[in-house]
């Protein structure tokens, strides 16, 4: 055989020799790129969450986070869907990596909210406090308006409680439970003219409401001794 041919031959075997090992690399990262193309992005995760569809968004946003790290919504929608299936260990732990990544408030709201859930208070209120300080008015304020009023009333501070939940029937003033909340904290804080409207306004919406009829009970009672 020639020099030529040898040579030729040799740069040959070099080339298969470096595609057999690159190949592969390429072959994972094609794959690997099609894999994060197929998951759902986070913020499609989200509207999942919002309408209800929580299997579902746990089970696509955990896809999402494993695949594409740095995708906040779907840190977001994942927790959410998470403490609305009752997962609240999972939930706090999935939400404190998306919030190390980056300190989004609505992660400090699913933090808060798995945390109270967890009896976390001081957590809990650090980080619901946090949200509502960013969102005012967002998608989560009421409830987290409503969370903090428990959270103070399970620390018989009972005019923090009046203001919180206060807020939280003007997010919600349909809701007899919070109203009923709101006359309690307002009960034990000896405003009882305060605390029978609040216990009106739940009977007006659920006129069966237990907890709200003994509350009004409590407070006519007290009135005409």
């Amino acid at each position: 055989m020639s020099r030529s041919h040898q040579a030729s031959g040799a740069r040959l075997a070099r080339t298969l020799l470096l595609f057999m090992l690159f190949m592969p690399a390429f072959f994972l990262a094609a794959l690997d790129a099609q894999a994060q193309g197929s998951t759902m992005p986070g913020s499609e995760i989200l509207k999942l969450t919002s309408s209800g569809r929580h299997d579902e968004a746990r089970t696509r946003g955990l896809a999402r986070v494993t695949g594409v790290k740095d995708d906040i919504d779907a840190y977001v929608a994942l927790s959410w869907s998470l403490v609305a299936l009752k997962k609240y260990s999972e939930a706090e732990s999935w939400a404190f990596k998306g919030y190390s990544l980056r300190k989004d408030p609505r992660l400090a709201q699913a933090i808060g909210e798995a945390s109270f859930y967890l009896g976390k208070n001081e957590v809990a209120l650090q980080m619901l406090c946090e949200y509502i300080a960013s969102y005012p008015e967002g998608q989560r304020a009421g409830l987290s308006f409503y969370l903090c009023g428990e959270l103070y009333l399970r620390s018989a501070l009972y005019m923090h409680a009046d203001i919180a939940l206060s807020t939280a029937v003007t997010h919600s003033p349909s809701n007899p439970l919070w109203w009923t909340r709101l006359g309690w904290a307002r009960e034990n804080a000896k405003k009882y003219l305060q605390a029978l409207s609040a216990y009106e306004s739940a009977l007006a919406l659920s006129p069966n409401f237990v907890d709200a009829l003994e509350g009004r009970k409590r407070i006519q009672d007290r009135m005409r001794e």
